[in-house]
């Protein structure tokens, strides 16, 4: 049984590589009015982590804390059991199994964490299993590109193997959108399997050159540019990256097209999560949306799952177990 007082947890007290973090015992978050306290059953390392982790780029520092993190304990995805409400809190009760993002102040990677209620929260579908549910951070980053598809629109979606990318082809196939997903050929099965129209093998061809063209191109993965894309883009088509691209091209070309108001390079960051969670979990107890999961690391091994996220070679999600 666990000691309620006490939690282990995955602490930082500077930016740097892997081997900063130590896993300690420390005090366990009481919940305040209008949050919730749950115990954590399953987490994840991703991208984010592994960046705010080594304070990059720079000026995510603003955000995360200029010399040293803000956050002592990383962690934006979450699954598990409500233990403990706060004062006002009526949409969940001990019990309750659920799960989220939380993207202000992470906290995962511990036993225990506490997230407003009316935060990125919501119930794990009935059909669903922990380990199967902490699926939103990666979703919630594809989803501030597969918002502006419609019914109909063609999408390109470069590097479909990921958290991200796997989140992608589904939202995407979900908004009722034709999708070309282009992965190595490892993955070619997971992206047949995951709904997507019509597959590129990178490794055998040339994505740029298919002859096709689409209202939208995602770069999943940060690892191609617009100037590469720019022939497979209708005359209106976007080209969306959720990285800076080489030399910070993304950024000077983003800001470009917005000044110019044609907006066809962007790097979205998503927006309201609670509402966002909410409806993920409405596509999962459809059998809509489902993760794809890599590796499973214990607590005390979350230095070899930074180390495995960093050589930007996993399949889908990367899971932690705390307990």
């Amino acid at each position: 049984m666990k000691n309620r007082k006490t939690m282990k947890a995955a602490v930082i007290d500077r930016y740097g590589p892997p081997e900063i973090q130590s896993i300690r015992r420390v005090a366990v978050p009481e919940p305040s009015a209008g949050e919730v306290r749950l115990e954590v059953h399953v987490a994840t390392v991703g991208r984010t982590d592994t960046a705010t982790l080594r304070g990059h780029p720079f000026f995510a520092r603003l955000m995360t804390g200029l010399l040293k993190p803000k956050m002592q304990t990383l962690g934006m995805d979450f699954a598990g059991v409500v233990d403990a409400v706060g004062d006002g809190v009526s949409s969940f009760k001990v019990g309750d199994r659920v799960f989220g993002i939380s993207p202000e102040n992470f906290g995962a990677h511990a036993e225990y964490l506490c997230i407003p209620a009316d935060g990125a929260i919501a119930h794990i579908p009935d059909i669903l299993p922990f380990d199967q549910a902490v699926v939103g951070e990666g979703a919630w980053y594809a989803s501030g590109t597969t918002d502006m598809l419609s019914k109909g629109d063609r999408c390109l979606i470069y590097g479909a193997s990921g958290a991200i990318g796997t989140a992608a082809v589904q939202l995407a196939k979900a908004r009722g959108a034709f999708v070309v997903a282009v992965v190595g050929t490892r993955h070619l099965e997971l992206a047949k399997n995951l709904g997507a129209d019509h597959i590129v093998n990178y490794e055998t061809e040339d994505f740029t050159k298919i002859g096709e063209r689409f209202d939208l191109v995602f770069d999943a993965v940060g690892k191609t540019s617009w100037r590469a894309c720019r022939p497979l883009l209708n005359k209106d088509g976007v080209f969306s990256a959720t990285d800076l691209g080489p030399g910070w091209s993304n950024i000077v070309l983003s800001t470009w097209f917005g000044i110019t108001g044609s907006r066809r390079v962007r790097i979205p960051f998503p927006e309201n999560a609670p509402g966002f969670i909410r409806h993920l979990a409405e596509l999962m107890a459809r059998g809509e949306y489902r993760g794809v999961f890599d590796r499973y690391y214990a607590l005390e091994d979350i230095v070899d799952a930074f180390r495995y996220v960093e050589t930007e070679q996993k399949t889908g999600i990367v899971v932690i177990l705390p307990d």
